[in-house]
């Protein structure tokens, strides 16, 4: 999720649906559901007979903020305030970040690596507990967290270009770009999910990655504004009984052709780190048999089947299995 909070102190240029949503709801739930088909068989079964579930609860964190107030600092770290080459230097443990910056600190700064620990030994407990509730809940909120970890616009003080004059970048990178492209993009990845040793350090690495990510982010949307004028990058629109600056499909087209497969990238990273998690989180918790929550049928087993092979091909889209645009067609008819 974005700094909802202070992008609207900003005077964003993006319409607030947008600001709000974060790798874009579309990201969010197709990241989950991703993560679902990179399963081993031993829990694939449970999370796709509940991936429905899953799928309609990912962007859940970002609209929990409207009544948290502790909520938004959950999604993002902002590294450049604890000190020079940050990333590399922070403590992986919880612990010895609040003994180093204090718990303030982090609470202001963001604290995302962090976060994403604490709710998966929170899924561990509900997976010990066998309440499927629980896990579900869990297993949806984490994945957030995770994909959000992935976005470089989410380790940054600079998060909506404010200090480099490219406000509304923030939208433009993680919900414009992927709302447009995603048929385009590849959504196979033939990752198998896999046990993580260190947890810690797998989410410090995925941060680290989108960080260094954060100088092309800004650099390529410079250069590709250079070709357009305003009343070429924006177009504004109606929103809410207000009109509102909203960046143009062509100037977002441009973007994303600087950026070549970045995004799309960074969307199998969260996928494939979404299911080492939810994976690690299970082994974690001694490996409780699924099976009695699950619920599986012959039916299921063939339906599954038919959406692995769709997933292996890239078809997701062109089938129609893909459930984020399947309830986008729904909302537009």
């Amino acid at each position: 999720m974005t700094k909802v909070k202070k992008l609207f102190t900003t005077g964003l240029l993006i319409t607030g649906l947008l600001i709000m949503a974060s790798w874009g709801f579309l990201v969010h739930k197709t990241a989950h559901q991703l993560a679902v088909y990179e399963l081993p068989k031993t829990i694939q079964e449970f999370f796709y007979k509940n991936m429905d579930y899953l799928v309609n609860n990912a962007p859940r964190p970002d609209i929990r903020r409207n009544s948290d107030l502790t909520e938004a600092t959950k999604h993002f770290i902002d590294l450049e305030a604890y000190g020079d080459s940050a990333g590399w230097k922070m403590p992986l443990y919880w612990n010895d970040a609040v003994a180093k910056y204090s718990k303030d600190t982090l609470l202001k700064y963001g604290y995302v690596p962090y976060h994403v620990i604490y709710m998966k030994n929170k899924l561990v407990e509900a997976f010990k507990s066998g309440n499927k509730d629980s896990i579900l809940f869990y297993a949806a909120d984490i994945g957030h967290y995770i994909e959000d970890a992935n976005v470089p616009l989410h380790t940054t003080t600079n998060y909506d270009g404010q200090f480099t004059n490219q406000k509304g970048i923030h939208a433009l990178w993680e919900s414009v770009v992927p709302e447009i492209e995603i048929s385009n993009y590849n959504l196979y990845s033939p990752h198998q999910a896999t046990y993580l040793k260190q947890p810690e350090l797998a989410i410090w690495n995925a941060v680290r990655k989108a960080y260094l990510l954060l100088p092309n982010v800004l650099e390529k949307e410079k250069e590709v504004s250079k070709n357009f004028a305003d009343s070429t990058k924006y177009k504004v629109q109606t929103q809410r009984g207000r009109q509102v600056k909203y960046y143009t499909t062509a100037f977002a087209k441009a973007y994303a052709a600087a950026l070549k497969n970045t995004i799309n990238e960074q969307l199998l990273n969260s996928a494939n780190l979404v299911a080492d998690f939810w994976y690690t989180a299970w082994i974690d918790s001694g490996k409780p048999d699924l099976s009695i929550l699950s619920g599986w049928s012959e039916d299921d087993n063939h339906k599954l089947k038919s959406e692995l092979e769709s997933f292996k091909k890239n078809n997701l889209i062109k089938d129609q299995l893909l459930l984020s645009k399947r309830e986008e067609k729904k909302s537009e008819e």
